[in-house]
Order: structure tokens, then sequence, then C-alpha cells
């Protein structure tokens, strides 16, 4: 018993690894290994019975939970948008667009994958939408299966690391950090990977060019009746909204200035990106709506369709991510913005229905009692863990690793790397970030940083061979058996499970050295932050006793206001600094004041420490 109680944590943390590979559920594993233990534990006495007692309050703060708000709603707009057709439009035009280059539609599943998890934040809902009606035209053309599977699967995957990913919302949860913040930290790694992807496609389309062939003329649809493709009118209005995006940019502060009515110095990157797309998004859609209203055929049928399909995601995008980052609104109210925004985009599109309606808000509902399960089950193992002193346990094991702060980071990646082949990023977001967190910051290492590398780690549990839920989701859509293409009119072969897996490899090493990039360089992460303001208590106490101090010779006032005056016919006040031998009938010796008895204010003399230690710009 005594080794029991002594090693009581490890013992728990083992137990809960059984539960899981037993194969039930997680949150009732989570619940069921935390109660059970909960209650040997009191037996044993390793911790008071009163632990249990704090259960409901734990509870209770889960559903008073506001940012928890957000999982549903931009769960709601992501099915909404899927349903709608948004994805269908997105994929047939860009396609179009790179499709005349070799490489072109795996470029256009990559962007539209981004486009789709910028405005869904939903894995399933992207991966499932490409599947159905990229993978046929890949096929179709001669795109290599591996290639193929793989690229739809990673580029639904962006979902989980560009925002709004729901993912991240949970590890903001987690973490106790802000989702605004975990946002704009995880902005730029998330278009940085969607760049690796485009320079593996690039890398293929030439040197091995067989792989990802171009799009053949009959099936370029957007030709004007010259023969042409209209691109040169495209590349003219692209290059339009791209001067007005960047002329924003870089007067942006001058904006912010005008816009708050005080001076601006200083706009973060991401916001500057955001404001700055949606300018020259909005000149773009003024120009197309000016075109098509006096039919001025200034724009080819291709730049007008491109314009009027990707501006409506494109505005949905500022809505939500606009309004979080310029701090209009919270990532909450973002979400109902966007979910709103989403019905509105299906009603506009005539794709509005009663059953729609009904199968969004019912997966929502799914989607939505599955994390809150999770995070009860979760709530109830840590709260036990913690009464065991697990923490502590964990913290010995981790920060005693070779290599300081980066060992650490290198150790807990690999960890987490081979338990996402085994657990959901649900899973791991509620199990393994509680007990690392605490580590992480007692070490110096960024919370925020930690978490967009955890996050852009636990993506690759998407892709695992092989329990990856991309990979399955990509399944259920493939075809297994031959079928007639029905254009082409030809027997095409299937798509074999071994090849989606194979498939997948070249994406998850892609997606580890990102880690490795994020590791290395945590200012890409960090850079867009707020910069924290440092206060130095012992400053600030030095700075108020030398305010206090030289307040002491000062006239006393009276607290009213001005100087305190003297009753008529009173004896005249002798001056503080008077002998104690005075001459008789003088009036009696005051004391020297100190600084608990001076009249001056400490809260003002505090708040003058902290103005001069961190001034204004």
């Amino acid at each position: 018993m005594e080794f029991i109680v002594a090693n009581f944590a490890p013992i728990m943390f083992a137990g809960l690894i059984c539960f899981l590979l037993l194969g039930f559920p997680v949150a009732f594993s989570l619940g069921a290994c935390g109660l059970f233990f909960g209650f040997v534990g009191i037996e044993l006495g390793v911790f008071q019975s009163s632990v249990m007692a704090w259960l409901p309050q734990r509870l209770i703060g889960i559903m008073a939970n506001d940012t928890l708000l957000a999982v549903p709603f931009f769960t709601l707009m992501g099915l909404v948008l899927e349903r709608s057709g948004m994805a269908e439009d997105l994929l047939d035009t860009v396609g179009q667009v790179f499709g005349p280059m070799r490489g072109g539609l795996a470029l256009a599943v990559i962007f539209v994958g981004a486009l789709l998890a910028a405005t869904t934040g939903v894995v399933a809902a992207s991966v499932i939408s490409m599947g159905l009606i990229s993978l046929p035209i890949m096929l179709r053309y001669g795109y290599d299966r591996r290639l193929s599977s793989g690229v739809i699967a990673a580029s639904g995957t962006l979902a989980q690391i560009i925002p709004p990913s729901l993912v991240l919302i949970i590890m903001a949860d987690q973490l106790g950090k802000s989702v605004g913040d975990m946002y704009k930290g995880a902005f730029l790694p998330g278009f940085m990977l969607m760049g690796l992807y485009v320079l593996y496609v690039v890398f293929l389309a030439i040197f091995k060019p067989t792989q990802v062939p171009a799009l053949p003329p009959e099936a370029r649809t957007f030709r004007e009746p010259d023969g042409s493709g209209g691109y040169t009118s495209l590349v003219g209005i692209t290059a339009l909204s791209a001067v007005v995006a960047v002329i924003l940019a870089r007067n942006m502060e001058a904006v912010h200035t005008w816009f708050q009515g005080r001076e601006v110095t200083f706009v973060a990157t991401d916001e500057k990106v955001v404001v700055a797309m949606c300018g020259g998004v909005f000149v773009a859609l003024v120009i197309a709506l000016i075109n098509k209203g006096l039919k001025l055929n200034l724009l080819s049928r291709l730049a007008e369709r491109v314009t009027f399909v990707l501006i409506p995601p494109l505005l949905l995008i500022f809505l939500v991510l606009g309004t979080i980052f310029l701090g209009v609104a919270t990532p909450t109210e973002g979400g109902a913005m966007g979910a709103m925004g989403a019905l509105v985009m299906a009603w506009v599109r005539r794709r509005m229905s009663f059953s729609l309606l009904k199968q969004a808000l019912g997966s929502t509902t799914r989607l939505s009692s599955f994390v809150m399960f999770i995070l009860i089950g979760a709530t109830v193992f840590s709260l036990v863990f913690q009464a065991a002193d697990g923490p502590i346990w964990v913290e010995h094991l981790l920060s005693s690793l070779p290599g300081g702060p980066v060992g650490f980071l290198i150790a807990v990646n690999v960890l987490v790397f081979f338990l996402a082949f085994f657990l959901d990023y649900f899973e791991l977001s509620f199990i393994v970030v509680p007990l690392l967190a605490p580590v992480a910051h007692k070490l110096g290492i960024d919370l925020i940083w930690f978490g967009v590398l955890l996050a852009v780690n636990m993506q690759t549990s998407f892709m695992h061979p092989p329990f990856g839920f991309a990979l399955f989701f990509l399944r259920s859509v493939a075809p297994e058996k031959q079928y007639v293409d029905r254009v082409t009119q030809k027997v095409m072969e299937p798509v074999t499970t071994m090849q989606i897996y194979k498939g997948a490899i070249p994406f998850v090493l892609i997606q580890l050295t990102m880690v490795g990039i994020l590791i290395a360089f945590p200012q890409i992460v960090t850079g867009s932050l707020d910069k924290e303001v440092k206060v130095n208590l012992d400053d600030i106490g030095a700075q108020m006793r030398d305010s206090l101090k030289s307040d002491e010779g000062a006239t006393p006032t009276d607290p009213y206001g001005g100087p305190e005056e003297a009753a008529p016919g009173a004896a005249p006040k002798t001056e503080p600094d008077a002998a104690p031998g005075a001459a008789p009938g003088a009036a009696p010796a005051v004391p020297e004041p100190s600084a608990e008895s001076t009249e001056s204010d400490p809260m003002k003399a505090m708040q003058d420490a902290l103005k001069a230690q961190n001034p204004k710009p």
C-alpha cells in the first residue's frame, strides 16, 4: 500500500492508458478513471474527501465558460457554407484559373483548402467536400492517385491551424490564454504551412510532370468569344487590388489614427494583412459590380467569375477574423457573426432550406456535445490528478530533461506525435495539454507559442496512417471500385486505401518540418502578438517611497482643497521642524510626519511610478 500511495499519480496515469486501450470512449474513460482513483485515493488517505466536493463547482465553471460558445458557432458556420455549395463553386473556379499550368489542379485544391479553413474551421467538411468534387476531376485528367489523395487530405487539415480553428479555441481555454491571441499567433504559421504544400507541388511539377499534368484545352470552360482565356483582365484587376492593399497596409497607422481619433504608431502585422486584404477585395468587388451593371465589358468571363465567387468567402473571413483582430468583437461574438453571415450567404445563393438548416444544426449539436462530454471527463480526471500532486510528478519528469527548454519542446513534440496515432486533437488537448502547460510556463516558454506549436503537431493526427481521421473521411468518398467517368466515359480504376496512406506520408513530413521551423524561429508566432508590459515591483516601490518622501515637507492641504487656514484667534502654528524646547506659550510642536501620516495619495504615487516605468510611445 505504501508503494501505491507514494506513486499514486503515475499509477493513475497508467490506469487511464489502460482504460483507453480497452476501447472505451474517451469521455467516459476519463470520467470513470477520475472517479475510481478519486474514491481509492480517499480510502488510502492520499487526499481528503473534500476533494470530490469541488467537482460540482468545476462542472458549473465549464457551463459558465463563454469562450466555449465559439465552438458551436464556428461549427454551424462551416457546415452551412459546406452544404450551400460554396466549396463546389470555389474548386470549379480556382481550378479553371490554375488549370492550364502543370500541377494547377493540386494548387487549386491547396488554395481552396486554405479558404475553406479560414471560413469553416471544420476538417471533416473541407476534406469531404474536396474529395467529392476535386478527386474525380484530378483522376480524370491523369493526376497520380497518391498525390491526389495526399493533397486533398492535407489541404483539408489546414482547418486545424488556420483561424478560426476549433482546436485553437480549445487550446486557448486549456492554456488560460486569449483566443484572439492564439488566432494572431497561428495566422502566419498556418499560411506558411500552405506555402510549403505549394512548394512541394511545384517541385513535382518541375521534376515529375507526369504526376501533375495540366488541364487540357477542352476542359477550360471560361473562354472569351475570340478563344482567349481572359487572363489579361484577371491579372489587371488582381494587380489593382494588390496595389490598393499595399497602400492601405503602409498607411494603416494613419487610418487607425483617423478612425480612433488619437495617434496610433503601431499596428500588428496580422491586422494589417486582414484589413488591407479587405480593402483590396472591396475595390475589386466595386469594379466588378460597375462593369456588370453598366455592361462595360471591361472584365473577361473568367475575371468576373473569379471576383463574384471569391468575394463572399473573403468578406466572411474579414467579418470573423477582422473583427477579432481589430478588437471589435470577442471570438464568441465573431463566431456568432460568422454563423449569421453564412446563413445570409446561403440565402443569397438560394441554397437555404429547412432541411439544410436542420442537418447543420444536428451536426453542430453532435460535435458540441462530443466536445463538452470530453471536457467534463477531462475535468473529473484532472481534479483528482491534481489532488494527488500529479502536476508535480509531471513537472519533475519533464523539467529534468537534457537541453533545457529546447530539449523539453523536442521531447514533448515527439510524445504528442506518437500519441496522435491513437488520440485525436480534442483528446490530446484535454488530456495532455493541461499536464504540459505548467511545465512550459515554469521553463519560461511563451504559452501562445507553445499552443500553436502543439496545434501544428496535432494536425498530423488527421494524417497518421492508420488512424488519421482525414484519411477516413477521404476513404469514405473516394471510389472503391471501378467506375465509368461521366465526362470521358472511360473506365477508371479505384483509389485503394494503401494509395491514400502513401499519399499522406510526404505531407506529414512537411508538417513535422513546420514544427521544426517554429521551434527554431519562435518569433514567427510571437512577433504578431501585443508586447507584454513588464513591471518591476521593486522599482515601483522605490519610486513610491521617493514620491512620498518628497511630499513630506509640503504644506498640508485640506482634503476638500486648498491649504489649511487657522481659525480666527487661534495661536499661530509652529513649524514642523521646531525644536522640542520651544518658548513657553508657544503652540505645541507638530511631530514630524511619516510616510504613513502624510497627506499625499499612495495610489497616485503608484500610478506615477507605473507611468514613469512604462511611458506611452
